[in-house]
């Protein structure tokens, strides 16, 4: 796929090293692929997200496995000092996400929604629902000059319904970056063959042999497309193409930020066509 000119700049933040890939990996490759730019950040260093390892020896390994998916996706990877478990909404971290926002010059930020089962990913949410509008404001981190417009804000997926469940806007059919995503995964060795699988009473599941292990994840970590993603995927690509697709992300309109039509959406998600 060739490149653009003036490409389209998506910005990623999730919890922790790994929260990115796992809901938004296909897509952002298929924005890479296109040419577009595609920085993921995670808001904590994930020191704590381990059974064995913990610290600052647990925050460098995951660090590395960042860099490893920078490596693969082709993207840009920010990993924030915030601890693992300990994320709050401060004026601190607020002035952060705003500096990553236009220093990236985002066209399009993706983030938690702020109704989850884990703390850090609701003050994720909270902390991109407080920025959303202060990237424009010049006297808010005023060293880090503004942006000319505010950008489209979009959730990542979740299965939570309450208080209201997530709504399907936008489904990207990623079938022929799954196998990327699925590499992406597969980088955070020390999360999903070691504390995930430990966590969930799976350890003795995982192969030992690297194709196996690939095989393994993709089985495991993918689900079959919802039937509210299937409408979704309707609206935008057709019967024939949605009755096709078995792999897909979905994304929720968050109020805040621009409110983009159709047409805007197609320009941000070139990949829908």
């Amino acid at each position: 796929m060739k490149g653009v000119s003036d490409p389209i700049r998506v910005i990623v933040f999730g919890a922790h090293p790994d929260d990115c890939e796992y809901r938004a990996g296909g897509t952002a490759a298929l924005w890479t692929r296109l040419g577009h730019a595609v920085k993921f950040v995670s808001m904590t260093n994930g020191d704590a997200g381990h059974h064995q390892l913990k610290g600052e020896a647990l925050a460098r390994r995951r660090l590395a496995e960042t860099q490893e998916v920078a490596r693969r996706l082709g993207v840009a990877y920010d990993v924030l000092p915030f601890h693992d478990g300990q994320l709050l909404p401060t004026l601190e971290a607020r002035f952060e996400v705003i500096r990553l926002i236009r220093e990236w010059n985002a066209d399009l930020v993706i983030c938690h929604r702020p109704n989850d089962y884990h703390p850090d990913h609701r003050y994720t949410g909270i902390l991109l629902q407080d920025a959303a509008f202060m990237v424009v404001v010049p006297q808010i981190v005023p060293n880090t000059p503004p942006l000319s417009r505010n950008p489209v804000f979009f959730y990542l997926e979740d299965r939570f319904l309450r208080p209201n469940p997530f709504r399907h806007d936008l489904s990207v059919i990623i079938d022929e970056t799954i196998d990327a995503k699925i590499g992406a995964l597969d980088a955070h060795v020390s999360q999903f063959y070691e504390w995930l699988p430990w966590v969930e009473g799976k350890v003795a599941e995982v192969p030992v042999d690297p194709t196996s292990r690939f095989e393994w994840l993709k089985r495991t970590r993918t689900v079959p497309i919802t039937p509210a993603q299937r409408e979704t995927l309707v609206r935008w690509y057709g019967p024939e193409r949605a009755a096709a697709a078995q792999y897909c992300e979905s994304f929720e309109i968050c109020e805040y930020g621009a409110q983009p039509g159709e047409s805007r959406i197609r320009e941000l998600f070139p990949m829908l066509g």
